[in-house]
């Protein structure tokens, strides 16, 4: 067992930007025409379970992913089931967001700060987050989900301590969830560094408050 990193991790940001988004993907997107409907549609239905206002054109991650088409359709229907679940949204993005930095995941966690400040995160609570668990300021409840984070990570497992905060107020069905989210949006993070997509223009990445 690793010792779950319940700190601030020091990230080179630039040097770790360029080490997984670099120059130019590892896998060429589609091109915007090569997208069917059924695509764009599935992709509808998760813009509209996340808030987002977004629409037309599918982002390059989604015209990538549409190369393996299975996938992406399990993986656009997890993420609708992801938003539209049992966890509370504001809690949700702390357990995304701290993800996103464990695995410091530049695509992630820039999409992800977007998302998490329509959840009622503010800025201090984000930077907070890449504290992790050991940050002043945290409710216990909150502490535990950051913590069930880098247990998951280090472990694959929750401790037995946190198993039990976080049960004082989730029903087992979202303690369920909770570790399968984990797990969605560490393999998403895997995903999106290994294949090298680009930032789009309105997302930084990692420097992302």
């Amino acid at each position: 067992m690793g010792a779950p990193e319940t700190g601030s991790i020091n990230v080179d940001i630039e040097a770790r930007q360029a080490h997984v988004v670099g120059s130019q993907p590892r896998i060429l997107p589609l091109r915007h025409d090569e997208a069917n409907d059924e695509a764009r549609r599935v992709v509808g239905r998760l813009r509209d379970s996340a808030g987002s206002t977004q629409t037309g054109g599918l982002p390059e991650y989604m015209r990538t992913m549409l190369k393996h088409p299975k996938l992406f359709r399990c993986q656009m229907e997890m993420g609708t089931a992801v938003f539209q679940g049992l966890v509370p949204p504001r809690e949700r993005e702390l357990a995304v967001l701290r993800v996103g930095w464990l695995c410091r995941a530049p695509y992630e966690w820039g999409e992800h700060v977007v998302i998490a400040k329509r959840c009622g995160l503010g800025t201090e609570d984000i930077e907070r987050i890449t504290a992790g668990s050991s940050a002043a300021g945290w409710s216990e409840h909150e502490r535990a989900i950051l913590r069930g984070v880098e247990e998951l990570l280090a472990d694959h497992a929750l401790s037995d301590a946190t198993w039990e905060i976080l049960a004082k107020s989730w029903s087992e069905a979202q303690l369920i969830e909770f570790t399968m989210m984990v797990g969605q949006y560490v393999a998403t993070a895997f995903i999106q560094n290994s294949l090298r997509v680009r930032l789009a223009p309105e997302n930084p990445g990692l420097s992302l408050r």
